[in-house]
Parts: C-alpha cells; sequence; structure tokens
C-alpha cells in the first residue's frame, strides 16, 4: 500500500486524521553550561506532549573523558525524562575513547559498557516506558519501534569515519558491525513494506555525506551503508527520513538526488542542533498531510515570544 493508498484509506473509512510528535536532539551536552541546561530543555520538551525524545549521540564533548561515572550521569539524565527516551550511540562515547585526553580506553570495552547500562532490557529510558524491538545478536543498540504509520530505527553508525580507519584497509570491528547495520536496515524496510506502514525513520549518528553520494563521491566508510539505503528506498513507496548528527548543522533539507539531477522530495534528511548551539527539533506526524511529516527546530534557551 503506497502512502497515498494509505490516507486514502483514512478518508474512505471516515476515520479522522491523526498525529504523533517526537523531539530530536543529538551533540549535547559538550560543557559544563550545557549539562546544566539540558535536564531544563528536556522537560520544556516532554511538556509540549512528545510521544518520545530521541537522542541521536554524542552525550559529551571529544576531549572529555570516556568515565563510567560520566556514563552513570548521562544515564540518570535521560532516564529521568517524562516522556519514552532513546539513545543512539556516537563517536564520542565509543569510538573516539581511546585518545588520550578520553582516558586511553578500549573502544570496544566502552560499547560494551554503554549496552551494559542503557541497552539493559526491551524497553525504552524515561520515567514513561516504550517497548522496542532489539535486533538479535550483540548489537543491542539496534532498536525499532512503531508510532502511528512510522516504523523508527535505530542504527550504530558513529561519526570519526564509522570506525573504518585512516587507511584503505578497514578495521576488523567495522567489518564485524557493517554487514549487521545493512541487514537491520534491510530487515526493516522488509518489516515496513510487510506492514504497508506510511514512513520509516531511521536514526544513526554519523553525517555519511549524502550530497557527495548524489555525485559518485561517497567514501569508503558510508558506501555500503548510503548503498543500501538508496536501493531499500526505491522498493519502498513511503516517505523516507534519515536523522543524524555529527556536524552540528541544524538542517532538514532534500540532499539526495534523482537521475535527473532533482531532489528525491519523499527523502528527507533531519540533522540535530550540536555545540555550541543548543537546541531541538519537534517532527510530527500528520496522516492528513501528503508529506507525512513536517519539522521544526527550536533554539534554547527559548527566546521570549
Amino acid at each position: 500500500m503506497s502512502r497515498w493508498l494509505f490516507l486514502l484509506v483514512f478518508l474512505a473509512t471516515g476515520v479522522e486524521a491523526e498525529s504523533w510528535r517526537f523531539g530530536l536532539i543529538g551533540d549535547v551536552p559538550y560543557s559544563d553550561y550545557e549539562r546544566r541546561e539540558l535536564p531544563r530543555m528536556i522537560e520544556a520538551m516532554a511538556d509540549t506532549h512528545l510521544d518520545f525524545i530521541a537522542h541521536i549521540g554524542d552525550i559529551k564533548h571529544g576531549k572529555d573523558r570516556c568515565d563510567d561515572s560520566l556514563f552513570d550521569d548521562r544515564y540518570r539524565l535521560f532516564n529521568a525524562a517524562k516522556v519514552p527516551f532513546v539513545f543512539v550511540p556516537g563517536d564520542n562515547e565509543w569510538t573516539d575513547c581511546d585518545r588520550p585526553s578520553n582516558g586511553a580506553y578500549d573502544p570496544l570495552e566502552r560499547l560494551d559498557a554503554l549496552r551494559r547500562l542503557f541497552w539493559k532490557d526491551g524497553y525504552s529510558l524515561g520515567q514513561k516506558k516504550m517497548a522496542l524491538e532489539k535486533q538479535a545478536g550483540k548489537y543491542v543498540e539496534h532498536v525499532r519501534f512503531r508510532l502511528g504509520p512510522v516504523l523508527f530505527v535505530t542504527l550504530n553508525v558513529p561519526g570519526s569515519n564509522n570506525n573504518f580507519g585512516l587507511t584503505q584497509e578497514a578495521k576488523p570491528e567495522f567489518l564485524a558491525r557493517n554487514p549487521v547495520v545493512l541487514q537491520w536496515i534491510k530487515d526493516s524496510f522488509a518489516l515496513a513494506r510487510r506492514e504497508q506502514l506510511a514512513g520509516i525513520v531511521l536514526m544513526f549518528q554519523a553525517n555519511p555525506g549524502f550530497r557527495h553520494f548524489s555525485q559518485n563521491l561517497t567514501h569508503l566508510a558510508y558506501k555500503d551503508f548510503l548503498t543500501t539505503l538508496n536501493d531499500e528506498m526505491q522498493h519502498f513507496s513511503g516517505q523516507v527520513v534519515a536523522v543524524h548528527g555529527d556536524t552540528h548543522i541544524s538542517r532538514i533539507d532534500h540532499p539526495l538526488r534523482d537521475g535527473n539531477g532533482k531532489p528525491i522530495e519523499r527523502f528527507t534528511r533531519v540533522e540535530t542542533f550540536g555545540y555550541p548551539q543548543m537546541g531541538w527539533t519537534r517532527g510530527v506526524i500528520d496522516t492528513d498531510s501528503p508529506a507525512l511529516f513536517r519539522f521544526e527546530t527550536y533554539r534554547w534557551p527559548a527566546r521570549a515570544q
């Protein structure tokens, strides 16, 4: 069922249009000031009647240590949210933790520590829990859930070159994780097609270079990821949204191009705010809209009306 047919079914059956709302943040907190402000921002977000909040990775500055105490602090902060809270891991909390300034940790050990803390069961964080479906195996950070006619999917695709490495030969960790990521994308699109959903949202931390992909300039670290996403999108008639952080530029656009060089309107990229600018993005799912989604950005602290 295409998204158009989905909307026609609503009209033909006399069902009133419905809407759902969710909040998106990332690359925060990076400073003591942001750590003080973030609980206030999350509370203000929740007060706008969101169905959930997602953090798209990088829960600390790249120069800060990857200590258990910091992880525990962020866990308590996210778990205090009044609405379900979903976390996607970023490079600052695992792939880059081998830096001396970060404590010279083993990145895989830090990723396992995150898994034990943030994905210890089949539910989201937050004072109000939401059930999550996890990918089978050890990559428990890969989860998905439904919100109305939309499937949300999280992926461990971090910045710092996707942990590919700095040479033409990929690191063993990348070679092990990348096929799992690609399979989760394929499985999730298959589920969306099977259940005739109107949209799918992929959430991951890295900026994979969508415009470069459209120009056939994709880096090896993200080539398979973007090729798989593009292939699956061609076989899905609904709206597709990719949410990421990493480059700290709040934007909402259509960076992929079709064969004629025109933007693919049913593919939307949403990048979250990032240090030094605090803010959040609200997504609205509206079954009465042909576009299905709309997105609004809010700087923090909120400006006086």
